[in-house]
């Protein structure tokens, strides 16, 4: 029997390939987090409705499309594929299930940069999350890395690089960090916004406004800019003249929301101060880089999730209300959920705690919230 991978299926997503997808979890799960692609289909029913056959799903499954079951560890999924197999069913299923959905990481990337550096995007398409390395002269540079901190390593050595500065743009309360980890495990710097540092229980070096660190032995420099909003710490960079690192600020389709550390009233106007102002003041062709997305629209044809900041100003709802009394009801009002255990993972994040693999992994399922929708 054939297993799909997360990579497979991110391919996929990605050339905007057809899939239809038998999702065997509980229908609650299913409607909170799925697998989602442009031209993908789905027929959910959970697996303890097909421990008595599969007959009366047969007829609802395509002939003309590949078919991958899902669950949410891999083995239900095995034993429904190996039924509709035995049926004559030609299906295959999700190696490892959502929890390797959730964590696989797809390196594409963004550019060239001046001098001869690089910029890769780290897609989690699974999740939603955004991180990125920049490599110049044997040196590398991550920015908001997720926990699977093998893959970045990897990727650096592959490139022939060595990891000397990790940043993260604010404390995360969606996805841990492995900033930390990765810092740890190649003896590189790690940076974190002071302000977003105050109860944490670690040493970092602080990113404030205007530092400006380079990369290589080029001038390919990451000046970080003070954007509070998100985060009282929130920090966005730009890189080369050329790329807007805007963290959790500004994302394709959204803002930020100011609400996942219990501050949402406070915070209002920096959020409204850092979109309206300090970024009205940049360049219009700097190209937007967030760490999130939300909906699988926000990728480009190359699988990248990029704007420039004068498009989003024109389309983004989010940088276009003009009224205060308005603003302030978008981002206090009618928020989405929050994320999921989005406490605990702030504290890990802080080092106040340290959950296992395992726990880590069941505290980040389910989709990105960081955004107003």
């Amino acid at each position: 029997m054939k297993a799909m991978t997360a990579k497979e299926i991110t391919k996929k997503v990605m050339n905007k390939q057809p899939l239809f997808i038998l999702d065997v979890r509980n229908e609650d799960a299913f409607q909170d987090w799925k697998i989602e692609g442009h031209h993908f289909e789905h027929l959910n029913v959970p697996y303890f409705d097909l421990l008595d056959g599969v007959d009366d799903i047969k007829d609802k499954l395509p002939l003309d499309q590949e078919i991958v079951v899902v669950c949410a560890k891999e083995g239900s999924s095995i034993m429904v594929a190996e039924m509709l197999e035995e049926e004559g069913v030609a299906v295959s299923y999700l190696q490892g299930g959502m929890k390797a959905w959730s964590e696989y990481l797809e390196p594409v990337k963004i550019g060239d940069l001046n001098g001869g550096g690089e910029l890769y995007q780290f897609v989690r398409i699974g999740k939603g999350c955004l991180s990125y390395m920049i490599l110049s002269n044997g040196e590398a540079a991550i920015i908001d890395s997720t926990r699977m901190v093998d893959r970045y390593i990897e990727f650096a050595g592959e490139k022939a690089s060595k990891i000397v500065h990790v940043f993260d743009t604010h404390l995360h309360a969606d996805h841990i960090s492995g900033g930390r980890q990765i810092a740890e495990n190649t003896g590189a710097t790690y940076w974190l916004p002071p302000k977003d540092a105050t109860d944490v229980r670690f040493q970092y070096s602080p990113l404030e406004d205007e530092t400006n660190v380079v990369i290589g032995n080029t001038t390919i420099s990451i000046h970080a800019l003070y954007t509070p909003g998100h985060t009282i710490g929130s920090t966005s960079f730009i890189v080369d003249d050329k790329y807007l690192l805007s963290g959790d600020i500004l994302f394709i389709d959204s803002i930020g929301r100011p609400d996942l550390a219990g501050m949402a009233e406070d915070w209002v106007e920096d959020l409204r101060q850092s979109l309206y102002t300090k970024y009205k003041k940049l360049s219009d062709d700097l190209i937007v880089l967030p760490a999130h997305f939300m909906i699988i629209d926000e990728l480009n044809e190359d699988g990248t999730v990029s704007e420039t900041l004068g498009a989003l100003f024109k389309r983004n709802h989010g940088l276009n209300i003009q009224d205060d009394v308005e603003f302030r009801k978008l981002v206090t009002e009618n928020l989405p959920p929050q994320p999921n255990a989005y406490q605990e993972i702030r504290e890990t994040n802080m080092g106040k705690i340290t959950p296992d693999e395992e726990q880590q992994r069941e505290m980040e399922i389910g989709p990105n919230r960081c955004a107003v929708r």
